[in-house]
């Protein structure tokens, strides 16, 4: 296995006025699984982990795949990049500021996929997955964050209701509107 040289994430913050004026994070590709199965056996086989909300999703009808391979590029920003200066600002409020300045919520496949294509990720970092939340069994939504707490590589889930609140330090991956895995809204 080999490890591509990605840029860390960690760059100092700059005000945001357009997407366009933000550079390309790192370029995934996603379709290359028949089958969420298969996506779940790549990550074990790779040793990265899936926190239990996490798994949830990906085991919901909600989640699915690209049916053909298709490059997609991640654009990394905080929502203090995006203009928030509380504390925390809703996740509805993060997603309606980013689609604003041009960005669109990419699909729940990213995540996984990010997952086995980013080993390089240093300890300590979290990337939340600018996305359509799904709703677990029991009906709560759920978003995906790809990240090195220290103890591995791991795909957990945390809450996607539209008021969550979100720390403001926090760092979003989204997706140009015009991807092929642009997802509009949040419900």
């Amino acid at each position: 296995m080999t490890f591509n040289k990605t840029p860390s994430a960690n760059i100092p913050p700059i005000p945001i006025r357009s997407a366009a004026a933000v550079p390309v994070w790192k370029t995934i590709t996603v379709g290359n699984f028949a089958n969420s199965f298969a996506l779940i056996n790549a990550l074990d086989a790779a040793g990265c982990s899936i926190g239990d909300s996490a798994g949830e999703i990906l085991a919901r009808p909600a989640f699915t795949l690209s049916a053909k391979k298709i490059d997609v590029q991640l654009f990394l920003v905080s929502a203090a990049e995006l203009g928030f200066q509380d504390d925390t600002a809703s996740l509805a409020d993060i997603y309606a500021r980013a689609q604003q300045l041009g960005f669109g919520l990419a699909t729940a496949e990213v995540a996984p996929q990010l997952r086995l294509q980013y080993f390089e990720q240093p300890i300590g970092e979290f990337l939340i997955i600018g996305m359509e939340p799904i709703k677990t069994w029991k009906g709560e939504p759920v978003i995906l964050n790809v990240a090195n707490g220290g103890a591995g590589l791991i795909i957990i889930g945390q809450d996607g209701s539209a008021h969550a609140q979100i720390s403001v330090a926090c760092r979003f991956l989204f997706v140009r509107p015009t991807e092929a895995v642009f997802v509009h809204g949040l419900r």
